[in-house]
């Protein structure tokens, strides 16, 4: 089995905070990546959302699209209303061959509000863990159906946030959900992705790698800041830049025969780390990684 390396624009330009890099065309964001020697990108707030129009540009810069985020509300709305509201977003990964999406549920979130930390973040009552589990099963049967499967973002500010509200998702889901292991995330929220991938390696289908600054970390979680305030900050770096154990991961994801992307999604101020230079220190990251890993790497 095979992985492929990906990188979402967010090295360049911020879609939770649209002033990072807001100056920053999607032209030198492609060309910038495929230069860093990167084979797909996910979507960002600059990509164009009809294929007709995003397929000759990616494949311009010889790029793929690898997937793209879906900002779910099934706590307010039914999964049929939800199966309704994904069509044109489902319609364009299919399209160019995607076959992960991004799912993150969003209700109440506040990752995207800089004046209101992360552990001010919304947890479910019982009855909702109920209703989201139930009404996410038929809208990842839907997609699933249609050749794309949900790849669930557990994200800091969200309903699914720590390691203990992952395994609850996964255990009262069916396997049409697919796990989004976001190492970054889960390391902030004081779990371990390592163990995470372990446990679920089966459910597993798609992976960001962003590496964290423990000094950095400590001192968000010592001032209770807010998402943003985190990444402003420097929580996050590319793999290779931090602290997270990436051989050890990449081994286990080995074991499990993973053949999805890995994707470098590593939230920071462009102005301070130069997107092209964190661009090529984090493909060199997933290239080392995977070498000590035993993964092999094809574009």
């Amino acid at each position: 089995m095979t992985v492929r390396l990906g990188i979402n624009p967010l090295t360049w330009t911020n879609d939770d905070m649209p002033a990072l890099g807001a100056e920053t065309p999607l032209e030198t964001c492609l060309s910038e990546g495929r230069e860093a020697g990167f084979s797909g990108f996910e979507l960002g707030n600059k990509f164009p959302r009809t294929p007709e129009k995003l397929g000759p540009i990616l494949q311009q810069h010889g790029l793929d699209l690898v997937s793209g985020w879906y900002s779910s509300q099934l706590l307010a709305r039914t999964a049929e209303e939800e199966i309704e509201a994904i069509q044109d977003h489902l319609h364009l990964l299919k399209s160019l061959g995607a076959r992960a999406m991004v799912y993150c549920e969003v209700t109440d979130c506040v990752h995207g509000n800089q004046a209101v930390p992360v552990s001010q973040r919304p947890v479910m009552t019982d009855e909702q863990w109920d209703r989201l589990c139930s009404r996410l099963n038929v809208v990842a049967d839907h997609c699933l159906e249609q050749g794309v499967q949900i790849a669930y973002h557990h994200h800091m500010g969200t309903v699914v946030e720590s390691e203990d509200d992952v395994r609850r998702l996964m255990d009262n889901t069916r396997d049409s959900v697919g796990l989004l292991l976001d190492t970054g995330h889960m390391l902030y929220a004081g779990g371990d992705p390592i163990r995470l991938q372990r446990d679920y390696a089966h459910r597993i289908v798609h992976v960001h790698c962003k590496d964290i600054r423990p000094e950095v970390l400590a001192d968000a979680r010592n001032r209770d800041l807010s998402f943003l305030d985190a990444v402003l900050n420097g929580t996050f770096t590319v793999p290779g830049d931090g602290c997270i154990d990436y051989p050890t991961l990449f081994k286990g994801l080995q074991a499990a025969d993973y053949n999805g992307w890995l994707v470098v999604e590593a939230e920071q101020d462009p102005a301070v780390a130069h997107p092209l230079t964190y661009a090529r220190m984090g493909h060199q990251g997933l290239v080392q990684a995977c070498e000590q890993a035993g993964l092999e790497i094809s574009r």
